[in-house]
């Protein structure tokens, strides 16, 4: 149960910053540029105003496992508020902009509130908005088209694009070759003896958005593994959303370091 302010971070908050240029070709089939790959997987539609989801969700590391709910709420390229319930009583909330992270938790009386920084240098990797909006409707954390990278077509019927841009941080990323949809992307600081993958399921086409309903989360660390499951319950796409937040009187401010 004390977990509840970390389950926020990792759900809404797991991802790499990347900059690379050009595309590679696959040496497992005749040439094909991964340019062609890459533009079938943006072909899926990802206009939307506004994102209502309803998910189940399971957190487990090393020390316990705990099922919640959560709700998660998106407007386009503006805010995202994400709250985790036990019970049906909201345990935990945050908000995302593009200018910064606040949340809170009611086991501790706790909250955080700053820009990307912090959080950044706290799980050693760069964050930024559009990186989580990406992570939670299935889409590359990193755009793709600017991208080089080595394409094998896997037995599994997936492409594996690898990015040839950084040393120190390695990703992967998994294109299904029948439906173009994303299925894996991976990301590893050797060095640091971080990693994190990111599974995606059974894409559906919504109104104007095709959304994974089953994302897997496994981030490991020499600390130990945590593993993170949502499984989007219902979605509502374009509806006229609020967005509430604010954080409780009295509760104690914490700072990442």
């Amino acid at each position: 149960m004390k977990k509840y302010g970390v389950l926020l971070v990792l759900i809404t908050l797991l991802s790499c910053k990347s900059k690379s240029s050009v595309v590679a070709t696959s040496p497992k089939e005749a040439p094909r540029a991964s340019s062609s790959v890459i533009e079938k997987l943006y072909h899926n539609p990802t206009n939307f105003s506004t994102l209502y989801i309803k998910s189940s969700a399971s957190y487990a590391d090393d020390k316990m496992a705990q099922n919640v709910t959560a709700e998660i709420k998106m407007k386009k390229d503006e805010q995202i508020v994400v709250s985790v319930r036990f019970l049906g009583i909201t345990m935990a909330k945050a908000s995302i902009t593009p200018q910064g992270v606040s949340y809170y938790e009611k086991i501790n009386g706790t909250y955080f509130e700053g820009d990307f920084k912090g959080l950044s240098q706290w799980l050693g990797t760069d964050l930024d908005f559009s990186k989580v909006q990406n992570l939670l409707i299935g889409q590359a954390i990193d755009d793709l088209t600017q991208g080089k990278y080595k394409e094998t077509l896997e037995a599994d019927q997936n492409y594996k694009l690898e990015d040839l841009s950084q040393e120190k941080i390695q990703k992967t990323f998994f294109v299904d070759a029948i439906r173009y949809v994303l299925q894996k992307q991976e990301i590893t600081q050797v060095k640091e003896g971080r990693s994190i993958a990111v599974s995606y399921d059974n894409f559906e086409p919504q109104t104007s958005i095709t959304l994974p309903k089953r994302i897997q989360i496994l981030a490991t660390q020499p600390k130990g593994k945590t593993e993170i499951k949502l499984n989007y319950t219902s979605i509502s796409v374009n509806e006229a959303l609020t967005f509430p937040y604010s954080i409780p009187s009295g509760y104690k401010r914490i700072l990442i370091k």
